[in-house]
């Protein structure tokens, strides 16, 4: 953290912010009487991979697209590999389909382990307040002790050798083709699977408990979570299936408004009819909005076109889960905080065990299921390419994927609308309201600067996925230091583009 001083008032940077994919920091700024006039949830980084896609062929997107995060590699693969299914016009086999929806609830019931245990529940489970050194995955397993720690550790590394296994690798995988998978699964294999799943479901309610005794047990807990400065009243945007319950693999998008009736619902190929993207010059970072409502600045409410993804927002835009016990967690959830929608934002934390348990369950049902072991997992498309879009539900909400080719499947146009984007709007939104929220008269601390930080951190964001904006020209300062840590040189742009010297 640092404090410069900004007309008669101060800024202060958290810089770099933790606990999260990518990079960024907040800035805040404070009037005379040290109360925020306004913070900014800033993204200083730009990654383009839609242009490293131009020239390419459409088969190499899958590969390309894994590479942009290190930890959501198959949500981006997933949802290229239904962009090709679209582009060449083919649907895969029964079994191809069962074993791309079994990988992926195997990652999302890992990835959201992550989440919950290294990345958002320190902060419950140490406590915001406690040591910066201390609010990490070590922390926490100092709190409830190192056989819960590598209980933790053990159940992520069996269902990332689900994916291995199945999907060829866990980083980068390689199952996805068009019209289908690269290997199928053996009868031995699915068995192995069903263990592990087995596995999953136990530990995914162990999780729910511990967030019980640990959060929902703690009233101060309770109160932050219901707080005014990390609530927000938006719509919301979620997958779901034909009985509008939760769907992480595929559905129709569903929009539901602050006060939960549908706004609208579209396939994946309507998508560019209904969502369009805003650009700040502050920030590398896109700002989706729904485009019957048009862009309003960052505001809620019923008439603003701004939405939120991720857990609490598939919740809040179904019907319910699509398994037994997740959907007992979902009513259980939904009791405590007053009914459908949920608007706290903290209240993420809590929608992704229910989803955790969810994903385990369906994991579960996959692995039994005969379909899975069929021989025939691949349909050779023959139709000339022109355009395919695709969409998953990643662990942080929605992601579209957006391709154009020539006759030859060379990529001629690529966009891709991700999760962390989709949610830009909200995150910026919910940094502001804490800051405006928890800083007074001045007063600032190590916990007040942590709780801001957890404004965002609810929502999972990868920023390394969603930086795509390259607003014209980005304000830009460039410090030159000699060995001695001397300034030899400062160079700057503006928001016009000139550069100056100084």
């Amino acid at each position: 953290m640092s404090t410069k001083t900004n007309g008669n008032g101060r800024r202060i940077t958290i810089d770099p912010i933790t606990r999260l994919e990518g990079h960024g920091k907040i800035e805040i700024f404070l009037d005379d009487v040290g109360e925020v006039e306004r913070a900014y949830f800033q993204i200083p980084e730009l990654r383009g991979f839609e242009q490293f896609a131009v020239g390419r062929p459409a088969e190499d997107m899958p590969q390309i697209t894994s590479r942009i995060c290190g930890v959501c590699p198959t949500a981006h693969h997933t949802a290229a590999t239904k962009a090709l299914d679209a582009l060449y016009g083919v649907e895969p086999p029964p079994a191809a389909r069962a074993i791309r929806e079994l990988i992926y609830s195997a990652f999302m019931a890992e990835d959201h382990a992550l989440h919950f245990y290294f990345l958002g529940g320190p902060d419950f489970v140490v406590g915001p307040d406690a040591p910066a050194a201390e609010r990490n995955v070590l922390g926490v397993v100092a709190k409830v002790g190192e056989e819960v720690g590598l209980k933790v550790i053990g159940m992520r590394r069996r269902l990332r050798e689900i994916i291995t296994l199945a999907g060829g690798k866990v980083i980068h995988p390689v199952f996805g083709l068009p019209g289908g998978v690269s290997r199928r699964i053996k009868p031995e294999e699915a068995e192995g699977f069903a263990a592990v799943a087995a596995e999953a479901v136990e530990f995914a309610g162990f999780t729910l408990d511990v967030f019980r005794d640990v959060v929902l047990g703690n009233p101060d807990y309770v109160e932050m979570i219901t707080s005014d400065a990390y609530t927000h009243r938006t719509h919301y945007m979620g997958l779901v299936d034909d009985e509008d319950r939760v769907n992480f693999y595929d559905g129709t998008v569903r929009v539901v408004g602050p006060d939960g009736a549908e706004t609208v619902r579209f396939t994946a190929r309507e998508y560019a009819e209904h969502v369009a993207e805003h650009v700040e010059p502050w920030t590398y970072v896109k700002f989706p909005y729904l485009k019957s409502f048009g862009w309003k600045g960052f505001i809620d409410g019923p008439d603003s076109g701004l939405f939120s993804v991720a857990p609490l927002a598939r919740l809040n835009a179904s019907a319910g889960m699509a398994t037994p016990l997740a959907q007992q967690a979902h009513d259980e959830l939904f009791a405590t905080l007053g009914g459908k929608p949920v608007h706290h934002t903290l209240a993420n934390h809590w929608a992704r065990v229910v989803e955790m348990l969810g994903a385990a369950e369906r994991l579960q049902q996959l692995a039994s299921d005969p379909v899975l072991i069929d021989p025939e997992v691949r349909v050779l498309p023959t139709r000339k390419p022109t355009e395919g879009m695709g969409v998953v539900e990643a662990p942080r909400g929605t992601l579209f994927h957006h391709y154009q080719t020539d006759e030859n499947g060379i990529i001629t146009a690529a966009n891709l609308i991700v999760a962390t984007q989709n949610n830009a709007a909200r995150i910026a939104m919910s940094v502001d309201k804490a800051a405006k929220g928890l800083i007074s008269a001045g007063k600032v601390d190590d916990g007040i600067l942590n709780k801001i930080e957890m404004a965002f951190r609810a929502y999972d964001p990868c920023h390394a996925c969603a930086t795509h904006s390259l607003p014209g020209a980005m304000p830009l300062v460039v410090t030159i230091r000699d060995q001695q840590g001397e300034q030899v040189a400062r160079l700057s742009r503006d928001l016009d583009g000139r550069v100056t010297r100084g």
